[in-house]
């Protein structure tokens, strides 16, 4: 067996927490030597939270070492902690009220389907009791995940090492990723729970009351001009798309796991609706843009222009796409929502200050005044 693990009181804590993980070690082999009941003398032998993990859910990355059949075994796990205040993003019903047992869920259907690859589940826990909020435990996937802060457009191993052969593959494999999501059938996997019309007819219009009703309930009386033109530009242009699945809702390159530039994992399934699959193109596209446009960065050489990527989605999905600037302002829309929520727990967590609170006035909201072609009077508070 390897040696044991440093004390609790070293377990390191990512800054954006308050909270005590002391007695995470010990509560989670617990735990997991009840999860499996056949791993002899199975011990949390390392554990960390890395430090990019926060305000959606909290993550922690632990060894377990056991005996099985004679042989000594260690394997690696990863387990997602619901926020002490919930999700970033608005419960499509009331059975999505916990993040992580909606990520869980989601992520069993679309395992059992076949539809992409996930990591492996190996339970989820309810019981606050636990660690203090409900969590799953899924395996470790190898690989590597294209960075948001530096964005992997500017630098990184996208930037610094991938031919322009890898960064091809590796863009086309997320694409057809996506399309393999969207060949789900929703029904037969069982995922009425996820229905906001609680008939079996999901819509847009559905989608835009739940975004306008929690944009309402976050501002909490603040004005946001720019989000409020954008629902009401949405409801007035639905293209009543009914060609319905599940989508992922947070289709980027960031949320996936690579292996030899080939997608091996699909990460964070807290937004996943039942919408018209277009969204997910429509949200893929709007980070392509705050990606190379917004940041005035050129195509990097292999990487598929826009219209390359929207070919290959139809290709892989046998779908058209049919309107994808309503779908990219549909996506900066819900980015613009979640960031009310993200601005107010930076402020409270003390790393900005109050008058520079980015809920309204920020990067997204800015990219969305653009792609409407109104004007923008709440500037972004993060670069002043």
């Amino acid at each position: 067996m390897p040696e044991s693990a440093p004390a609790e009181s070293q377990l390191p804590n990512a800054p954006k927490f308050q909270t005590d993980r002391s007695h995470y070690r010990a509560a989670l082999e617990r735990w997991m030597r009840r999860a499996f009941p056949s791993r002899d003398g199975l011990t949390v032998v390392d554990i960390e939270v890395p430090v990019s993990t926060g305000f959606s859910n909290e993550t922690v990355i632990l060894d377990a070492a056991w005996t099985e059949g004679g042989s000594d075994l260690q394997e690696r796990f990863a387990v997602r902690i619901e926020p002490a205040d919930g999700g970033m993003f608005p419960p499509q019903t009331p059975h999505c009220a916990v993040s992580v047992e909606l990520q869980y869920r989601a992520m069993k259907a679309v395992a059992e389907a076949g539809a992409a690859p996930v990591p492996p589940l190996f339970g989820y826990e309810p019981d606050p009791a636990v660690l203090g909020a409900p969590f799953f435990v899924m395996g470790f996937v190898d690989g590597r995940i294209p960075a948001d802060v530096p964005r992997y457009t500017e630098a990184g191993f996208v930037v610094d090492e991938a031919t322009p052969e890898e960064r091809r593959r590796m863009v086309l494999s997320a694409i057809d990723t996506i399309a393999g999501i969207h060949s789900l059938d929703w029904r037969e996997a069982g995922l009425g729970w996820l229905d906001p019309s609680g008939t079996g007819q999901p819509t847009t219009a559905l989608q835009i009351d739940l975004y306008r009703n929690h944009v309402r309930s976050e501002l909490a009386g603040r004005e946001h001009p720019v989000l409020y033109a954008a629902l009401d530009w949405l409801e007035a242009n639905d293209p009543g798309d009914d060609r319905v699945g599940l989508t992922w809702g947070d289709a980027r390159l960031g949320n996936m796991i690579l292996q030899d530039y080939r997608t091996a994992a699909v990460l964070d399934w807290e937004v996943c609706a039942l919408s018209p699959t277009e969204a997910d193109m429509g949200w893929w596209l709007m980070f392509d843009r705050m990606s190379f446009d917004d940041m005035g960065i050129a195509r990097l050489e292999g990487y598929p222009t826009r219209d390359e990527m929207v070919a290959r989605y139809e290709q892989a999905s046998g779908r058209a796409v049919l309107d994808p600037h309503y779908w990219e302002v549909f996506g900066a829309m819900r980015f613009c929502t979640i960031f009310i929520r993200l601005g107010d727990r930076l402020t409270a967590a003390g790393f900005v200050p109050p008058e520079r609170n980015p809920a309204v006035g920020n990067q997204v909201t800015a990219a969305l005044a653009v792609l409407l072609g109104i004007d923008n009077p709440t500037p972004d508070l993060l670069t002043r």
